[in-house]
């Protein structure tokens, strides 16, 4: 059971933009982390398991694996703030989708069709 849940609590939207967030860069850097710190970060990010879950799973303590999470979520920022892989994607796509709304040429539409799927 996800652990909002499990305290009466309702995910906002600000939780879920920052779940959201949190995905996002994991796609594009999670394989810049560290086998063990990508088993805990999906752990607790993917598979919502609770911090004592986490701990008792890998072995130490619930502090480590929040300390943890919390660096991880820091690596992953700092790796957007110098490469903006992140923010290219996301302009590139606004531009597809863009050209596919104003271009009447099918064929130029099933292409960027085909492109925005692929990303």
């Amino acid at each position: 059971m996800p652990w909002h849940r499990r305290f009466g609590m309702e995910v906002d939207e600000a939780d879920m933009e920052k779940i959201v967030e949190q995905g996002l860069l994991y796609d594009f850097y999670g394989e810049l982390l560290t086998p063990h710190q990508q088993r805990i970060y999906e752990d607790a990010v993917f598979n919502d398991l609770s911090l004592s879950e986490i701990a008792q799973e890998a072995g130490i303590s619930r502090q480590g694996v929040h300390d943890l999470i919390k660096r991880c979520d820091r690596t992953l920022e700092e790796y957007e703030n110098r490469l903006h892989l992140m923010r290219r994607f996301g302009q590139i796509r606004q531009k597809l989708e863009r050209i596919r709304e104003l271009c009447d040429d099918k064929e130029v539409r099933r292409l960027t069709e085909e492109i925005l799927q692929e990303l």
